[in-house]
């Protein structure tokens, strides 16, 4: 069990972490087929002066690189060396997924829908009942990074559930280019967070199995201007400044192919559209067939089917319904 005693001293994995210190430790994950053990670093790093502990997790799927490569920055950085307080950053959560480039456990399960898992079940179940028994406790404020998944691009985005105003604050001053309405999906870590009394703000950006430039700076960005308002975020550091406040996304739907074929994307993911503006073309292989894609409504674009070829009936494109912008 993870606690914080009354000298301010950190027990987290049986390590005592005191104040001003840090620290990697290994949760021991699983065994390999070969016995050897397969490991999630824990980067723990602690400022004199006490404060809030902020948890900072990605590669929950192990394929979604971008969250990766967020906390990867945020450590090489060091901007997760604190001003007040505590922060926890877990780069890669599953360490199977990342070494197989697959969103799910060995087990076949996915993770993010195991939550707050059982001692003696699948493997999924038995490392989410580890995090939450061993990790979780000890944190205040989360924040967990994810992607699109398969080939679908997410524009940066926080989410959280309508009607929720302390999420919606944290949401404001994290100021991602978006912030989308979104139920909290069961079993999910998001849900066990929630459950617990911890705010958890959820990221989504990008796509699996590619590393974005822009995404990993939204990410990077928002993490800063948390931190700050905190006062966890030391001097040497600016806070970055968004160049507009957060669109907010209270609905939303997927437009579907109609026809199987090639899909030639013509419209950037996060773009405001126009009812019957040109978006896609669908062709066939052959030279006979060319089908326009044009949107079905107004709205702005937040996610986008970037695979080549589609099936009738595939996600394309994901279009806010009633957008309308943050005046905060």
């Amino acid at each position: 069990m993870a606690h914080i005693d009354k000298k301010n001293v950190l027990e987290i994995l049986g390590k005592k972490i005191p104040p001003g210190k840090g620290a990697v430790i290994n949760l021991n994950m699983a065994k390999l087929y070969t016995t050897t053990s397969v490991e999630v670093p824990v980067i723990i790093e602690r400022a004199v002066k006490p404060g809030p502990v902020v948890l900072i997790t990605a590669g929950i799927h192990g394929d979604e690189l971008n969250g990766i490569e967020i906390v990867r920055q945020i450590i090489s950085k060091k901007i997760n060396k604190p001003a007040i307080g505590t922060v926890i950053c877990i780069p890669v959560v599953n360490v199977f997924g990342f070494l197989n480039l697959s969103r799910e456990f060995p087990d076949g399960r996915d993770l993010n829908r195991m939550f707050p898992g059982t001692k003696n079940g699948s493997l999924a179940s038995r490392f989410a009942f580890q995090f939450v028994k061993k990790i979780l406790p000890v944190a205040d404020f989360c924040m967990d990074f994810h992607t699109g998944g398969a080939s679908r691009f997410n524009v940066a985005q926080i989410r959280i559930q309508k009607d929720d105003e302390k999420g919606m604050k944290y949401a404001n001053i994290f100021n991602a280019p978006f912030t989308m309405y979104s139920k909290t999906i069961g079993k999910s870590y998001r849900e066990t967070c929630s459950k617990l009394g911890k705010t958890v703000l959820l990221f989504e950006g990008g796509k699996s199995l590619d590393s974005n430039k822009e995404i990993a700076k939204h990410g990077v960005d928002g993490i800063m201007r948390v931190l700050h308002h905190f006062g966890m975020l030391k001097t040497r550091f600016d806070r970055p400044e968004a160049v507009v406040n957060s669109i907010i996304i209270e609905s939303s739907s997927w437009m579907r192919a109609k026809y199987s074929g090639l899909l030639h994307v013509k419209i950037a993911c996060g773009k405001h559209v126009e009812k019957g503006e040109y978006m896609a073309t669908i062709t066939d292989p052959y030279g006979k067939f060319r089908h326009k894609v044009l949107a079905p409504r107004t709205g702005y674009i937040i996610n986008v089917n970037e695979s080549p070829i589609v099936y009738q009936g595939d996600a394309i494109f994901h279009i806010s319904a009633s957008p309308s912008l943050d005046e905060e």
